[in-house]
């Protein structure tokens, strides 16, 4: 991925899920932004092949007043460090050289920066509506060795060798590709559990906790060129699991119930997703890379339809937080894609790493309301 919610680049567990079934992200976006404007110049309006874009004024914003935007920072000076090095119908260059001049720990000074620089487009979708679904992705992290063991049995795979020069279109549907040998000798690390190893394949990247203290990063090297289908829905129509289960969690517990089915579950998705080890001197601390090319910011970044909106713009996001009428309200970074986001009104939240963020990204699907900031 690109870390596609997104599969989404950060391809989400839910958002897949739901998208597919009933929202992280990972494949490479192969989409351009849709949006047309003249460079340094903000029009009245925005319009794109599914959304449009209607100048609004910050009073606008609900919670805009309330955010710590010294929260939101840190993931916009990575968005301007994706986008100096990116060709871009919008001036982004001056706005992000003037970011120089803003302290970070001064939510206030910020939020006039933002005032300042930046015109509010309220997004509504093709259809007129200014509300849509949002939903939640987040980077496993799992124990794990890099040899098989006694606890460790379950594989995750580098793109093997005997496809790097000869690869059939599709390749080997996930059963076919398991017992075919083909995946011999590609294993880069061993894992416990098969299902929560299926789920890093939808989220296209993850962590792995050695034990001996290290952490290993793996990303996205590609996949067998097979739809993906949801083992959720897999499940509902086999009445195995009720709506209400069909989460990260539920099938997870469905998985524990019925160990001998798994296969058979995992088997109905033919995709399948290989892994790469990322640099070692990537810092574990950081999130996975989106597809701005910059790490993925805990609560801060989204992924978006690339036909909506330009990667590495800053969006106001209203919604709620996971089977709660709690507001959520912040200033986010649109630095992901997935194949899972499609709608102008339509974002994958991230939520972090790890086991906490998993629980709130696997029960996320929320309506919500979305606004694009551009340079005046």
């Amino acid at each position: 991925m690109q870390f596609v919610a997104k599969e989404v680049t950060l391809v989400s567990v839910f958002a897949i899920l739901l998208a597919s079934l009933i929202s992280g992200c990972s494949t490479p976006p192969t989409r351009g932004s849709g949006i047309r404007a003249t460079s340094g110049v903000a029009p009245s309006s925005y319009s794109s092949s599914i959304a449009s874009f209607s100048a609004v004024s910050w009073q606008a914003l609900p919670g805009w007043q309330d955010d710590d935007l010294s929260q939101a920072w840190p993931a916009w000076q990575k968005s301007c460090d994706g986008l100096r090095k990116r060709n871009s119908e919008i001036n982004w260059h001056q706005v992000c050289a003037q970011a120089a001049n803003v302290s970070g720990r001064d939510s206030q000074a910020i939020r006039k920066y933002f005032e300042n620089n930046f015109q509010v487009y309220e997004i509504r979708n093709s259809a007129g509506s200014d509300a849509g679904m949002i939903t939640g992705y987040y980077e496993p992290v799992m124990t794990g060795s890099q040899t098989r063991t006694n606890t460790y049995t379950v594989p995750l795979y580098s793109y093997p060798n005997a496809w790097k020069k000869s690869k059939p279109n599709p390749g080997l549907a996930r059963a076919e590709l398991m017992s075919s040998g083909i995946l011999q000798g590609s294993e880069i690390a061993w894992v416990q559990d098969p299902v929560a190893a299926a789920f890093m394949q939808i989220q296209g990247s993850g962590k792995i906790r050695l034990q001996d203290g290290k952490v290993l990063r793996l990303g996205y090297a590609g996949t067998n060129d097979q739809p993906f289908k949801s083992f959720a829905q897999w499940l509902l129509d086999r009445k195995e699991i009720s709506r209400s289960e069909a989460t990260m969690q539920g099938i997870s517990q469905w998985a524990k119930r019925n160990p001998d089915r798994v296969n058979e579950m995992l088997n109905a998705n033919p995709r399948f997703v290989f892994f790469k080890e990322l640099p070692g001197n990537v810092s574990a601390d950081l999130g996975p890379n989106g597809a701005l090319g910059v790490p993925l910011t805990a609560e801060r970044s989204i992924a978006v339809d690339l036909q909506a909106m330009p990667l590495g713009a800053p969006v106001f996001l209203s919604t709620t937080k996971p089977l709660s009428s709690e507001p959520l309200q912040k200033l986010v970074m649109a630095q992901d894609t997935g194949k899972a986001i499609v709608g102008g009104v339509r974002a994958d939240y991230y939520w972090g790493s790890g086991e906490a963020a998993g629980e709130m990204a696997g029960r996320m699907k929320q309506n919500g309301k979305m606004w694009l900031l551009l340079p005046r």
